[in-house]
């Protein structure tokens, strides 16, 4: 049995003829670009997150680095980030200009507040929450340390569609949230796409402008935008997939329920959940101290896996002239050398899962 660490097929298929149906209609209307489809969609995500505004653009990518345009952080400005997080999330911050500052995650593998404040000078404008793995981060001790500081609050929601702190979604708490829908993202599309949700109107307009040249009406450009805009095909399929979030994440997390009760092996870590916090297990990461035994052993069994990340950001080539070492950050560096993600999808069956669940039960070193 060949199993790998994800399969996009199987969410297709599972409502195959919706997506189609939509696909067809979108084609069929002759109109591909900022039309009904973008604006019912940015209505749509706008109220199942709870905000009052959603403006969709091109990725995630473009969510994060055009959020910290608008909100006017660049060059000689600090970002507060965890360090264990994936590059993109730096990008975001670092295409603008400004420097990232890493703090250490906390148990949960996401950003550990008690290590936030130590970290705040004079030059610090935002703290930037990633929601790693599908878990909410610590939503209280932040926006209490943002309150406190005055800093902006920015939420990379990548994974996190739909989890919730204290009952409240994640992407709500800051001043934007940003989310990506790739098309291995819990709520993703079939290419590359992305959104932005934020309760204050001035930013939610000025994303619209950005995102289409820095133009509001046609040929009149406001400002020197970009062109990152959602399109009309990625839109209606995510309006027919944002019908079935809630199916879905109620599946995946009854596949990690089974994960957590069964998986037993003295050399595998388990994740766990923060108390007041929700997870919509974007991934099911483990630790092991012999990672690289482990997936050698699962590759010869044909089960897949992925590490979610191997290099941190402050240690990759592209990071090299922030002057960070090996050693600086030492929690995050021992997560990128224990942590494995195995097969979690929807669409998984059960013989799939007890296969992968007693082939990791039988690892030996």
């Amino acid at each position: 049995m060949k199993i790998m660490p994800n399969r996009m097929d199987r969410g297709f298929q599972m409502h195959q003829l919706d997506f189609e149906n939509k696909a067809l209609e979108v084609l069929r209307s002759g109109w591909y670009v900022l039309g009904k489809e973008v604006s019912k969609f940015e209505e749509e995500f706008a109220v199942y997150t709870g905000s009052k505004y959603c403006v969709g653009v091109a990725n995630g990518l473009d969510a994060l680095w055009m959020a910290f345009r608008i909100l006017n952080i660049g060059k000689g400005d600090e970002v507060i980030v965890q360090g264990n997080t994936y590059i993109a999330s730096v990008m975001g911050i670092t295409m603008n200009g400004a420097t990232p500052i890493f703090v250490e995650p906390d148990v949960y593998y996401n950003i550990d507040t008690s290590k936030i404040e130590e970290k705040i000078t004079d030059k610090t404008k935002a703290i930037l929450v990633v929601h790693l793995y599908g878990q909410a981060s610590n939503m209280k001790g932040i926006m209490e340390i943002a309150n406190k500081y005055n800093l902006k609050v920015v939420e990379d929601c990548a994974q996190s569609h739909g989890a919730c702190f204290e009952g409240k979604m994640t992407g709500t708490f800051g001043d934007i949230g940003c989310f990506s829908f790739y098309p291995s993202k819990n709520l993703g599309a079939f290419g590359d796409a992305g959104a932005i949700v934020t309760n204050n109107p001035q930013i939610a307009e000025e994303f619209k402008v950005f995102r289409n040249y820095g133009s509001e009406k046609r040929y009149y450009n406001k400002v020197v935008g970009t062109n990152s805009r959602l399109d009309e095909l990625q839109a209606g399929l995510l309006r027919v997939r944002l019908t079935h979030l809630d199916e879905l994440t109620n599946e995946r997390q009854k596949l990690c329920e089974r994960y957590l009760e069964r998986l037993n092996n003295p050399f595998i870590e388990l994740p766990i959940i923060r108390e007041s916090a929700s997870t919509v297990w974007h991934q099911f990461v483990i630790k092991c101290k012999y990672r690289q035994e482990l997936i050698t052993y699962l590759e010869e069994k044909e089960i897949g896996t992925i590490i979610h990340y191997p290099i941190p950001p402050h240690l990759s080539e592209a990071y090299s002239y922030l002057g960070l070492q090996k050693g600086n950050l030492p929690i995050t560096e021992a997560y990128a050398e224990t942590v494995l993600s195995i097969p979690l999808y929807n669409g998984m069956t059960e013989e799939e899962q007890d296969f992968v669940i007693e082939t990791i039960n039988s690892f030996e070193v």
